[in-house]
């Protein structure tokens, strides 16, 4: 009876509702879009999927300006994917595999188009290997001017420049939103270096070539990855357990204000370290450029990049600190967004100001007062736009706010305020709002209408 009750229900229902379950609803394949949807720049990076390591092989001809490479990118889909894209700038893809299956591939502008044999299901993770090459280029950015792949002739190359950069001599989802490992394989001519980021490993030669390799094991946002070609003299030694790694061109003296700074990098993350919590990579270390392209310094994960001029006047402690707090404030707590850069520049310049008052140079509140005097209050951090994105307000200003923020909550909730960020937000990504409800948190304060005035108004805020 009860068999037949079921049968019934069957006929009539089209299904029995104990032990047949509703087949799953079908897939539903679509491509990833073709950008991360930053609102600053809407192109940059990719949408579908998120990458969780980047293994590469490169091999550079300075010579002939030639790349090569194999890029192999683990990831796991966010969505039903039919097609993805990576960002691949001048350089082009000879051959694609997703999964050990080959893909269909094409370029559309700075976009690489894949295709792979079948879908990839939400949540699946899979490989894609890449061999590509080319004579690598530049991008026009609107910010700091050209940046990524920087030739030199047979006297080298380097790949360096922030928001992007990366997309110039690998397949990257080229967006800080989307941080993976990097490990690196760099094979060039003997006789010349070729520096990176991360650990280094053992180097091998055969033929007239040599490998140097690197890894970074933590999460890095891709800007912030570099390769460094060229004739150097290299010093490694070991800091706090971990490989140091520092390096300033042959071109320069050994002993020269360039050197000297860099040899302070250990002393000055120990001292940072006291204000915003343990270092938070596996290797410290600086690379100095020699280039007069290169006209700035870059927070590059765990060796900073610095050009030589920031050493005409000698040796400078001071812009070593800055990049250095960058580690924690812009590398290991990376943006969601370019819109929120003062986080990475402010918390940066807010470390100048004590490593200086450290030096017996000028005092925190100094600083701030000599800034607070000159400023032009137009000028808005929360929100500076794309042509202001490294402008004034984003580093001084941002500076003024984080200690007009410590005065606001008195130095106890503001030293809790700096470590929990820096532990709770270790190899994240972060945004303006994560920043205002953990210092209201830990402050006991509405803050609202604090960094309203210190980031977005347009008048001086009484302090």
């Amino acid at each position: 009876m009860r068999r037949a009750g079921c049968l019934v229900a069957v006929l009539l229902l089209g299904a029995c509702s104990a032990g047949h379950p509703a087949p799953a609803a079908a897939p539903a394949y679509r491509p990833g879009a073709a950008g991360a949807g930053d609102p600053y720049f809407p192109t940059y990076g990719n949408g579908g999927y998120d990458v969780s390591g980047y293994d590469l092989n490169v091999r550079y001809d300075p010579a002939a300006s030639k790349l090569t490479g194999t890029a192999r990118i683990t990831a796991t889909a966010t969505q039903d994917l039919s097609q993805f894209n990576l960002d691949l700038v001048h350089l082009a893809a000879t051959k694609v595999a997703v999964d050990g299956a080959v893909a269909t591939s094409r370029a559309d502008g700075n976009e690489l188009v894949i295709a792979p044999k079948s879908g990839l299901r939400r949540g699946k993770a899979f490989t894609v290997v890449v061999d590509y090459g080319g004579t690598p280029g530049q991008l026009s950015n609107k910010t700091l001017g050209d940046g990524g792949w920087l030739s030199a002739g047979a006297k080298g190359a380097l790949a360096l420049g922030q928001p992007e950069s990366a997309s110039t001599w690998f397949p990257v989802n080229d967006h800080p939103s989307d941080k993976a490992t990097f490990s690196l394989a760099i094979t060039v001519p003997d006789g010349l270096t070729a520096l990176s980021i991360g650990v280094p490993g053992p180097r091998t030669s055969a033929a007239g070539w040599t490998t140097w390799r690197w890894t970074e094991s933590s999460p890095l946002a891709s800007y912030l990855s570099t390769v460094v070609i060229g004739k150097y003299r290299v010093t490694t030694t070991t800091h706090d357990g971990k490989p140091m790694v520092t390096a300033v061109p042959a071109s320069l003296p050994a002993d020269g204000p360039a050197a000297t700074s860099m040899a302070r990098t250990g002393e000055i993350a120990d001292f940072l370290a006291t204000k915003f919590g343990p270092y938070p990579f596996d290797s410290y270390g600086g690379i100095v450029i020699d280039d007069t392209r290169i006209r700035y310094a870059l927070e590059t994960q765990s060796r900073p990049t610095y050009g030589q001029g920031f050493f005409d006047g000698g040796p400078n402690p001071t812009v070593v600190a800055h990049e250095l707090a960058h580690q924690w404030f812009g590398d290991s707590v990376a943006l969601e967004r370019w819109q929120d850069i003062w986080l990475n520049e402010g918390f940066a310049t807010y470390a100048e100001w004590l490593w200086q008052e450290h030096e017996g140079t000028e005092s925190v509140k100094q600083s701030f007062e000599r800034t607070y005097a000159g400023f032009d209050w137009s000028q808005t951090p929360g929100n500076p736009g794309v042509a202001h994105l490294f402008g004034g307000a984003v580093y001084d200003r941002g500076g003024m706010t984080v200690y007009a923020l410590r005065r606001k909550i008195g130095d106890q909730a503001f030293d809790k305020l700096l470590t929990t960020w820096t532990s709770a937000h270790r190899d994240g990504n972060v945004n303006t709002g994560d920043l205002i409800s953990l210092a209201e948190k830990i402050s006991g304060q509405d803050l609202g209408a604090f960094f309203q005035a210190w980031l977005y108004g347009q008048k001086a805020p009484t302090y």
